[in-house]
């Protein structure tokens, strides 16, 4: 280990904003952990990592500088697609840790939002702060091949990349397999190829502290306020206008979305439509309150939505539940890739 006296390590880091959310939501939604990973224990993980990498006292290896590359909707969409509270909470988090935004607009192409010309910006950036800054370390948060000329680039410059990268699978709401994995290209060029799911999974005895203190073990909070609790009905009441409060089951629960059985058309909602609790401790069959909403599609779906104990049924009642509605899964595919 080299002496305090040794030169300090400058660090850039530079997330890949859409990847970094895809690991987030995999850690909070599908992994057991059931946590979002925080950036404030991420960054006290980097300086850890580059410190032993680059063999010098931890004290010695500081984050001069943070970048966050991301495409993003414009306000009109983002409010009719209900994620301006999520986008705003975001750069809350992000100001909070003086992590400088990057933010480019989302295009439709084919039909669907895709984000073009992010990975380019992000290059260009690190490779000029590189140059201007010196960093020692430039730690990427990404995945994707094409950051490969960047990470040549700045070898080049004799700034060494510490790439934190991610090899997961899951299936997703319609049963189909969604895999997250690195470029092979990009691990080959990177100085420091850091595993992330295998030291996040496995652990060791002098990280564990660093890994427990890389997620947030509260839930997302929710974009709407608490509301005074209605009188409640004594079984499943149908959907109305909007606004109106409804009590009734849950069902295909799966990966921050589900449905609440309500004929004709079983009522959608996700993860930022829970007006309190976590959306994770939620259960199919468990009884839900919410109020009648029209999502973007102009389609009612479940609001305010929140837990609350089966009602008690009178002598003679019977709950029948709906024969599962088909379009559900359709409904819920679209939702997901907002």
């Amino acid at each position: 280990m080299n002496q305090i006296n040794s030169p300090l390590i400058r660090i850039g880091v530079f997330y890949d904003g859409n990847y970094f959310l895809k690991i987030s939501d995999y850690y909070y939604f599908q992994h057991d952990r059931k946590a979002r990973i925080s950036l404030e224990g991420l960054h006290e993980f980097i300086r850890h990592q580059v410190a032993e990498e680059e063999d010098v006292d931890v004290r010695l290896s500081r984050i001069i500088d943070a970048h966050f590359f991301r495409g993003r909707l414009s306000a009109t969409e983002a409010r009719d697609k209900d994620r301006l509270f999520h986008d705003r909470l975001l750069d809350d988090i992000l100001m909070n840790m003086s992590i400088a935004t990057h933010y480019m607009p989302l295009k439709t192409r084919d039909g669907r939002l895709q984000e073009k010309g992010i990975d380019v910006w992000l290059s260009l950036e690190a490779l000029e702060l590189a140059l201007h800054k010196s960093y020692d370390v430039v730690v990427l948060i990404a995945g994707d091949s094409d950051y490969v000329p960047l990470i040549k680039k700045l070898n080049t410059i004799g700034t060494r990349v510490m790439l934190l990268n991610w090899d997961f699978k899951y299936v997703d709401f319609k049963g189909e397999a969604r895999v997250t994995r690195a470029s092979q290209l990009l691990l080959e060029q990177a100085t420091y190829p850091i595993q992330m799911h295998e030291i996040i999974d496995q652990g060791l005895a002098d990280t564990d502290e660093l890994i427990e203190s890389m997620f947030v073990n509260t839930p997302d909070p929710a974009p709407f306020p608490a509301i005074a609790k209605p009188v409640r009905p004594t079984g499943p009441t149908a959907a109305g206008p909007v606004g109106t409060v409804g009590i009734s089951t849950i069902k295909n629960l799966k990966n921050g979305f589900g449905f609440v059985v309500m004929p004709p058309n079983n009522l959608f909602f996700s993860y930022a439509d829970m007006a309190e609790g976590d959306f994770n401790e939620l259960r199919e069959g468990d009884w839900v309150e919410f109020t009648v909403g029209r999502n973007h599609r102009d389609e009612d779906c479940a609001r305010n939505v929140r837990k609350v104990p089966a009602p008690q049924l009178e002598e003679g009642d019977e709950y029948e539940e709906e024969d599962e509605d088909p379009r559900e899964h359709e409904s819920a595919d679209s939702h997901e890739h907002l």
